[in-house]
Order: C-alpha cells, then structure tokens, then sequence
C-alpha cells in the first residue's frame, strides 16, 4: 500500500520549504479574512447560531489539509450545504434549538461516514451520472433559493424560509410593504460596495470590509438604527469534544438530505478541485481520494461540534490566487480562526445580519450561469433543455426531489443516446482503401450491390433493436441489386449477449436471402465476445477483415492474401 497516496500530506510535508510557506501564509490570512464573516453569514442560513459557522472551519480543514489530494481547495461552510441542512434538519426540530443543533452535527457525521465509506470501496464514478449541465442547473437554481431566502435579513421582513421558490416568492410580494428602511438601506449599501470592489479587485476582501463597515456603523449610530437586527452575543472558546448521540430512526429520518449532502458536497469539491489542478503541474486530484478526506473532515468535525462542510468555490479561488501551493495555508487559516474564537468573537456584536446576507446574496448570485444556458442553447439543445429542467424542477419542488430530478434525467439521457447511435452508410474514397461517411464526403463512391455501415456505440440490449431496424431501412433502399453487407465495427467496443444473439440472426437472415454479411475492423476483446457467443456457427472466420476495403475486395474477387493471413492470425488465437 503506497501511504503518500492515502495520506497526501506525507508527499508534500517533508519537501516544503520557506518559498512555499510566503504563499501559503499570506493565502491563509487572506481566506481566513472572507472566511469569518462567510462562516458566520452561513451559519445563520443553516438555522444555527453563528458560532457553528467558525466550527466548520476548524477540524474540517485540518483533516482535509492531511488526506485531500487538492492541495489548494478550501473547505469550510458553504452556502448551498448550510440550506440543504436548514430544508432538512427544520422538518424534525426547531431552528436554533438544542435539539436541532444536535440533528445538524448528526448530520455531519451520517455524512461523513458516507463519504468515507464511498471512497474506500472506490465509488467516486458515481458522480459521472451526474452531466454538467444537470450540476449547472442545480447550482444554479440552489443559488437563487439561497439568494431570495436571504431577503428576509437584507430586508429586515420575516418572510418564511423554504426551497421552493413559489412559496418564497409569493411571501416576498405579499409583505414586501413591511420592509426595514434603515435595514434595507445598510444591505444594499453592503451589495454595492461588495460589487464595486469586486470589479475593481478581486483580491480586494469586500466581505471584510462591508463587515467593518457595518460594525463601525451599528457602533457610531446605533441609537438612530435600533430597528436594525444585529448579531449580538458570540461565545468565545473552541469547541469542546463530543461523540453525536446516535439514533437509528433519526439516522433513517436524515438520510434523504445526507445523500443530497453527499452528491453535492463531492461534486463541488471535484469541480473546483479539476479547475485548480488544470493550473498547475505539482500534483494531481484523486477523486477516490477526495471522498475519503470530505469524510474524514465532516466526521472528525462533528466530534467538535462542526455540521456538514465541504469546499468553498469563492475561498478556493482566492486561496490559489492568493498564492496557496500547499495545505499549509489551511492550517494558517485554522490558526486565524482559532484567534478570532478566542479573542475577537465581541467585535461581531454589532454586525448587522443584513450585511451578513449581502454578503451571502452577491456570492451565491454569481452561481447562476446564465451564460453556460445561452452556450447550451445554441451549442446543443438537449443539454440546454436537461440543464432548464433540473433548473426548474430544484426551484418548484425544491433541493432534495431537484437532485434526485437531476440524476434521474442524466439517467435518462444516458440510456436515450446509447439506446439511438449514430449509423451512417460509408463510401470508397475514389483512388484509396477508405471508406468514409457518405452524408459527409460528397465524393465518395457507393456501389448499389454492396453496403458498407458504421454503428458508433457500443452494441448491447438497449440499442440492439434500432441496430437491426436502422440495418433493415438501409439493406430495403439498395433493394435487389444489395449482394454484401459489411459491418464496419471499428466505433464498437463492446457486445453483450443480446448483441451477439440479434448478430447472429441477422446473418443467418440475410444468408437466406443471399447477401453475403463480412465484419470488418472488429476490435479484439469484441470478436472474443462474438466468437464466445457462436458468431462462427453462422459465419466464416474468412469474414472477418481488418478493413472495409479488405472485405469489399475479397468478395469481389474471392482471393486475398491478405485475408488468408489475417484469418489465419484469428484462427491461431482462438485454438
């Protein structure tokens, strides 16, 4: 067993050097610096006080530092977690009880666990039935929930929280008259600033200093802003240790969200580790890897009072920006943070929320991508149309059906372009042995007596039907004068039985009625699996040719050398 690849950390640890640790420090500060006001914003979407948003910052980051294989992404509390945690944590307790703090750290370590357990049993490829524009849709749809559920704060109006934006929004319009003015006017004075300064520098931390700014403010003023809603007491110290209580049922009840949390949390962990990776050259990620450092991190991190976490697409970005080349820089943001909770904790006192949640608003809203739909739109329609409808199925029935919607039209997508392949009948480049796309190259010949076709996807019980009726169509148009057909196999990788099965009936069908059926480029572990199949019951070994123009050619003239030893070649492997 290669241990550096189980535990990351014993890979780079023993070759840093001060070079390194320049970068890391100042990324360290610099995303500890986003990082605490964020945690705390996040907390408050999550229904828990804002001490559990700095929590999430601490073992989650150091187990991640140690067994992440990406030595750059920044994990923490995010967003879009913290309101999948509130969707589903809110139906079994309170928010901001005790009761509902215990659910939320449970939680973390169902989670965890789960994680952990998929990365052991390497079940990473998971995730790959989940398309890019059914991520795109989700994110995007979770972001503007996030950003309307947010509008209670920056508004300063009890509108009801939920996932479903029909709900939300009609709760909005319904009260929106009973808007805070001063709260209204500190929030989108917050957003401005935040969107100015990030258009002048992103490097710049708009969130820190909307955050000074809103202290200073609710310090100096707060006589005149009483009405705006503030953070008040944040306890001071580190979270002590504590085992979860486990229930079962209650396990039962909290699976739905976790698996939710799980696909989610993997997937945004393996995007931004892929885009940061493409950047560099040092190391690269192991998805296996990743599962088994996101279950260590929320596992570890419930024991210290720490509810699901994952990586951060904002801090990850600036953390790399910043000039982070390895974990250390976590460990330095743990080490800022582990000040804040000791000492600076009373500075928060007089943050308003409605800062926190301009903070929150202009992150998520740069989630929704409205530029990869328009791309989708015109580049391919189906993908845009599976990309809208997760979109609007997260939005109406909200997070958890959103992504089981999400991972059941991937599924069906799947199945629908495997089940209906490209086929296509091929003709002789003039003056060569090619055979090319007839659709395609305008100049190539085709023959009425022969039938060269080409079937680009894998041939099993799916698609094996629109293979024999797309076949049929085809041999019907030569009519009469149709005497060989040749399967150009070269796109096939792979046969299963029903494959070989309908094969061999159509050979033995077309042999009736006199055409001639020749294979030609198959691929090896393909004509293993025909063979063993009885392909060779129906048909010749002298009909399996290397290339198209090989079998036209032995067919017409009935003598090929070149054929003799190739069939003499597949003859000795299979004695």
């Amino acid at each position: 067993m290669n241990i550096k690849k189980n535990i990351p950390i014993l890979e780079w640890l023993p070759n840093y050097n001060k070079s390194h640790f320049k970068g890391d420090f100042i990324a360290g500060i610099t995303v500890a610096i986003v990082l605490i006001p964020q945690g705390i914003a996040y907390a408050l979407i999550a229904g828990l006080p804002p001490i559990y948003g700095l929590y999430c910052a601490l073992v989650p980051q150091i187990m991640y530092a140690i067994f992440g294989s990406s030595r750059q992404v920044a994990i923490g509390p995010v967003a879009m977690d913290s309101l999948i945690v509130a969707t589903g944590v809110s139906t079994l307790a309170l928010a901001g009880s005790e009761s509902y703090i215990a659910i939320a750290i449970l939680l973390a370590l169902v989670v965890g666990a789960i994680q952990f357990l998929m990365g052991v049993f390497r079940l990473g490829f998971i995730v790959n039935f989940l398309s890019k524009p059914v991520i795109t849709g989700f994110t995007s749809a979770v972001a503007l929930t996030i950003g309307l559920n947010q509008f209670r704060n920056l508004l300063g109006v009890e509108f009801i929280q939920s996932d479903q934006i029909h709900i939300v929004l009609n709760d909005i319009f319904e009260n929106i008259s009973l808007l805070n003015p001063s709260t209204t006017i500190i929030g989108v004075v917050s957003c401005i600033i935040i969107i100015a300064l990030r258009k002048l520098n992103k490097k710049i931390p708009s969130a820190l200093i909307v955050v000074a700014f809103g202290i200073v403010a609710m310090k100096l003023f707060g006589s005149q802003f009483s009405e705006v809603d503030i953070v008040k007491d944040i306890p001071s110290g580190l979270p002590s240790f504590g085992i979860p209580e486990i229930d079962f049922d209650l396990i039962g009840e909290l699976m739905p969200i976790a698996i939710t949390l799980v696909m989610v949390g993997y997937l945004e962990t393996i995007s931004i580790g892929k885009s940061l990776e493409a950047k560099q050259d040092e190391y690269r990620i192991n998805p296996n890897q990743e599962l088994i450092a996101l279950g260590l991190s929320n596992m570890a991190g419930s024991l210290f009072k720490a509810y699901p976490s994952t990586s951060s697409f904002s801090r990850s970005a600036i953390n790399e920006e910043a000039g982070a080349k390895t974990g250390m820089s976590s460990l330095v943001s743990v080490a800022i943070v582990i000040l804040t909770l000791l000492f600076l904790t009373p500075v928060f006192y007089h943050l308003p929320k409605t800062v926190l949640a301009a903070i929150i608003i202009v992150a998520v809203f740069n989630l929704i991508s409205v530029r990869e739909a328009v791309r989708l739109f015109k580049a391919n329609n189906l993908d845009f149309w599976l990309l809208l409808a997760t979109f609007i199925a997260t939005l109406v029935f909200g997070i958890e059906y959103g992504i089981l919607a999400g991972v059941g039209l991937s599924l069906v997508v799947l199945i629908f372009r495997t089940s209906r392949p490209y086929v296509t009948e091929l003709g002789k480049v003039p003056n060569s042995d090619f055979y090319r796309n007839k659709n395609r190259f305008e100049d190539v010949l085709v023959e009425e007596e022969v039938l060269v076709f080409r079937f680009d996807a894998q041939l099993f019980y799916a698609n094996s039907s629109y293979f024999r009726d797309r076949l049929e169509e085809m041999t019907l148009k030569k009519g009469a004068a149709l005497k060989l057909i040749v399967l150009d196999a070269e796109s096939i990788n792979r046969v299963d039985s029903t494959g070989v099965e309908m094969l061999k009936e159509r050979v033995k069908y077309y042999t009736k009625k006199g055409i001639n059926f020749y294979f030609a480029g198959v691929k090896g572990p393909v004509r293993d699996a025909l063979f063993r199949g009885g392909m060779l019951e129906v048909s010749d070994i002298n009909h399996f040719f290397m290339r198209a123009n090989g079998a036209v050619n032995f067919y017409k003239t009935g003598d090929n050398k070149h054929q003799q030893k190739y069939a003499q070649y597949i003859h000795q492997a299979y004695e």
